[in-house]
């Protein structure tokens, strides 16, 4: 559309979105009227078809409009006076898909010097994952005018598609909004975050560049257990809170009962919380009245030099590495020159511009204000983030950052074939760019070649970045089991961090080993508690505290050792509680542990990328598991294989492949029983010859086979 309209000039949009209808219908009347008369047609391409949109404007006398770059660049602002479209030819629903619509092509609208602090609100949306951030979003998107209503807004901020699949955030994304209230307009820029424990990194990097949030609370389900650590962070980071009561219109929505959970966990008063529907529209009016009424505008001081935080990047294949950044001090201009406190290096700002919900790009980004800002970087290490940017020499105190994430679920990331191993390491390091709560190490196996030793939040984040490698940048990549992070204390003192079984020290050197615990906490009806208590003493774990939210529902609080959660201890809860439980914990400590490395040889030849590192009590049952899956994968040989589990040289578990064998007796019809055992016998010496010589190579089906399982 934006195409159709720089090449038109001053052009109507309505009247060449009429105009573009029209000739399509009489192509569609032709096509038809040709077909009855059995002429076979070929469908028009999109270059046809604006052409003949083209042809059609022209036709008619329409002529010279100016780009979007003009307008944007224009201080006067011309009002655009052109006919707009009828409530009866709906033009946004023939846009193509994330168009920037005529409204946003008012440059008075994207004027940033009309916005000073007290006139920007920065506010986020907290909350358990699937109490309807997304939907409250796309509500504020279509209030505020930023998108056309339509019933097909749905997850519009989700821009990724494993968000689109899952239907879960997974990223934090920005947008702008203008709002009138009282007889002024407010810059409102929102934030919309995820919802699941292994993205809280996420979540606290966006609310460091905002003064608010909405704690969103389903009014069904209540208070969760993501609600609560969100709402620590939020409290944390000292933020205006704004409660706001979701789904009310569920006929099981309970707003009473909730609002007193939210007043004896949080302290909230029960008028003090918004009851909205974000899916039916029912008291959305209410929300950004509340946001500008309670939710301060931000500190920063308009007059001092320019302070910039970085939170956020991305990598543009045409742009190089966009930044998300917030505008603490001062302000910012295209063409200055900028350092970056991190690295040294200096860039000149070549784009300025905010999220509405496209990039739209502006001159100048003033006190207070969140947009995004492209300097050419072309290294994904450049752009750290935490970063404080600064004009170049004039530097400012830098700004604390963030604090770094240590990653708790550690994985091998292989090509599946060694010849794509740039092409991997060039998809992890952009993909990094976008999450930098992920961390990289080389590796490389025996059995699986050169890889990375990836660092992750948890089991659903790793899930979610093998599946945008795969679906972003075409990798075709194996993923080992995951491992949590150990420590061994050494007989000298030293404390080592064992990340992977490869490091696993020699255990005469060592003192004690030691393993992360965390402390849960689980949320869930009363009637669940028997059960809950049973699984979290089956993972290990020691009880902390019980606690009843109301007379339904309970909080238990649980020790548990991460290596006992991190695999599908998030799916047993949701089994255990019918899918009405949920559940979160906090950074873990180390204790002592009697650790132990699980080996997995194949005839005496052990196969390292099945190696694991676990707690001794569970490793007879995983070697067990392991042995028994190999031997149901792996192809018989001419030969016996021997699939065993060991610690050390103790074997705990075994599994055998028996041999292929031709039936050497069947020659044999008569005679004395020596003549078929000297058969016998000599089919076995060759047997054990061939064992000698012969190897076993695991496939890499077979290894998926078993990874999958395992995982």
């Amino acid at each position: 559309m934006q195409r159709w309209t720089q090449q038109l000039g001053a052009v109507s949009t309505s009247r060449v979105l009429a105009c573009f209808r029209a000739s399509t219908l009489l192509h569609h009347h032709h096509h038809h009227q040709q077909m009855r008369h059995h002429v076979t047609l070929t469908a028009p391409t999109p270059r046809q078809s604006r052409l003949r949109a083209i042809d059609a404007a022209r036709a008619v006398g329409l002529a010279g409009r100016p780009t979007l770059r003009a307008l944007s660049s224009n201080a006067a602002g011309a009002q655009d006076h052109s006919p707009k479209p009828t409530t009866h030819e709906p033009a946004a629903a023939t846009l193509p898909p994330q168009a920037i619509t005529p409204k946003d092509l008012d440059p008075a609208r994207f004027d940033m010097a009309k916005y000073p602090p007290r006139l920007v609100r920065n506010f986020s949306i907290v909350a358990h994952i699937d109490h309807g951030k997304s939907t409250l979003a796309d509500r504020l998107l279509e209030v505020t005018g930023t998108i056309e209503r339509n019933k097909d807004n749905k997850q519009v901020l989700d821009k990724l598609q494993v968000e689109r699949e899952r239907g879960i955030t997974v990223k934090a994304q920005s947008v702008s909004m203008f709002y009138k209230n009282k007889g002024e307009t407010y810059l409102i820029n929102l934030i919309d975050t995820p919802g699941h424990v292994d993205f809280s990194y996420e979540v606290s990097r966006s609310l460091y560049a905002c003064q608010g949030c909405i704690l969103l609370v389903d009014a069904a389900q209540g208070i969760q257990a993501q609600t609560v650590a969100n709402f620590m962070l939020a409290f944390d980071s000292n933020l205006s809170i704004v409660p706001v009561l979701n789904k009310i219109d569920l006929l099981h929505a309970d707003a009473a009962r909730v609002t007193k959970q939210m007043q004896s966990v949080f302290g909230t008063e029960p008028e003090e919380a918004l009851r909205i529907s974000a899916k039916t529209n029912l008291g959305i009016d209410q929300v950004l009245p509340a946001i500008i009424d309670r939710v301060p505008p931000p500190s920063g001081n308009p007059d001092a030099p320019p302070k910039v935080l970085l939170f956020d990047s991305w990598y543009d294949d045409f742009r190089g590495v966009v930044c998300l950044i917030a505008v603490v001090d001062g302000s910012l201009k295209v063409g200055e020159k900028i350092t970056s406190v991190h690295s040294g290096l200096s860039y000149e700002i070549l784009e300025l511009g905010v999220v509405s919900p496209e990039r739209v790009s502006t001159t100048e980004l003033h006190t207070g204000q969140v947009g995004y800002l492209i300097t050419g970087m072309r290294s994904t290490s450049e752009a750290r983030i935490g970063d404080t940017l600064h004009l170049f020499q004039k530097p400012v105190e830098a700004l604390p950052g963030f604090k770094p994430v240590k990653p708790m679920v550690f994985a091998g990331v292989f090509p599946m074939e060694q010849a794509e191993f740039d092409d991997l390491r060039k998809a992890i390091e952009k993909l990094t760019l976008n999450d930098a709560s992920v961390t990289v190490h080389r590796e490389s196996s025996v059995a699986l070649g050169s890889g990375f030793r990836l660092g992750f939040h948890g089991m659903l984040h790793m899930d979610v970045f093998q599946q945008r490698l795969e679906q972003e940048y075409d990798a075709n990549v194996i993923v080992t089991s995951p491992s949590v992070p150990f420590r061994a204390e050494m007989r000298d003192g030293e404390i080592k961090t064992i990340e992977s079984p490869a490091e696993f020290p020699d255990t005469s050197f060592v003192k004690q080993f030691q393993e992360p615990v965390v402390i849960g906490t689980l949320v869930f009806p009363e009637e669940h508690l028997g059960a809950m208590i049973d699984l979290c003493q089956r993972s290990r774990g020691e009880q902390v505290d019980l606690s009843y939210l109301d007379e339904t529902r309970v909080m238990l609080k649980y020790r548990l050792p991460l290596c006992e959660i991190v695999t599908d201890f998030f799916d047993a809860v949701k089994g255990v509680t019918s899918g009405f439980g949920s559940f979160d914990y906090d950074e873990p400590t180390f204790v002592p542990s009697k650790l132990v490395k699980l080996d997995i040889a194949l005839n005496d030849v052990n196969c390292d990328a099945l190696s694991v590192i676990l707690h001794d009590s569970k490793a007879q049952e995983h070697a067990k598991s392991i042995c028994e899956r190999l031997a149901e994968t792996i192809s018989r040989q001419m030969f016996e294989v021997a699939i065993q589990g060991r610690i050390h040289s103790k074997v705990i578990a075994r599994a055998t492949v028996k041999a292929l064998r031709k039936n050497v007796t069947a020659k044999c019809y008569g005679g004395d029983v020596s003549r078929k055992k000297k058969l016998l016998d000599k089919q076995k010496e060759g047997k054990k010859k061939m064992k000698m010589i012969g190897s076993v190579e695991l496939s890499k089906e077979s290894f998926l086979s078993v990874i999958s399982k395992a995982r």
